[in-house]
């Protein structure tokens, strides 16, 4: 990292670093289908209801005996559950074991219902080596206020923050950027005071010369 934000990004990838994310999985396979349930759902809603999920598909084997229809009643209530389901039974039926799951950007990209955030997610949380970065929309809502990317395009944002963070780093500042988004930089009424980058925000100093101005 070549630029000014380089302590104050080190300082927040230290704060959260090596944490779990926050879908409760128990396995890899759990952690692949988790991530896919959780696309454009939220992670609290997917861990409520993926115990039922395992409970009757305890493997990827299982799985692969299901059809779509059957895992309906399980997921309906999750957005998107027609493709969702769709493309886990698929997927099933493709990797065919637990032990069989890929583990590189061009394995897991080809399988369906998972795209380069997915991947980057499975990829960190199993341990392995970082081929991108984690953007997910807390990253597309926080790079740009933290000044580390511009746009709201996920993939965009994806190689803008890949070119100024080192590789060695790629698999924690994505994660440590959607921390921060959860827990602190808030939509609305974001914890400034309490946020390790807010000397170098642009969303904070913009909130700040606003409030100067108007005294």
């Amino acid at each position: 990292m070549m630029n000014d934000r380089t302590p104050y990004l080190e300082a927040l990838m230290s704060q959260y670093a090596k944490r779990k994310h926050p879908l409760d999985y128990k396995s890899r396979y759990q952690l692949m289908v988790m991530v896919i349930l959780s696309a454009q759902d939220s992670d609290k809603h997917i861990n409520e209801l993926a115990p039922k999920v395992f409970e009757a598909y305890p493997s990827m084997n299982t799985l692969a005996q299901a059809t779509a229809e059957d895992l309906h009643q399980l997921i309906s209530s999750v957005r998107n559950f027609g493709n969702k389901a769709a493309w886990l039974v698929k997927l099933a039926q493709l990797v065919g074991d637990d032990d069989n799951i890929p583990t590189t950007m061009p394995e897991l990209t080809k399988l369906p219902g998972i795209g380069r955030k997915s991947a980057n997610v499975i990829m960190r949380e199993s341990g392995g080596v970082a081929e991108g970065v984690i953007v997910d929309l807390h990253v597309v809502r926080v790079a740009p206020r933290i000044g580390i990317a511009t746009g709201t395009q996920p993939e965009k944002i994806e190689k803008q923050i890949m070119a100024i963070v080192p590789k060695e780093k790629w698999g924690d500042i994505g994660m440590a950027v959607s921390f921060l988004g959860r827990e602190i930089c808030r939509p609305t009424h974001p914890k400034c005071d309490k946020c390790v980058v807010s000397e170098v925000c642009n969303y904070h100093n913009g909130v700040s010369e606003l409030a100067d101005s108007l005294r």
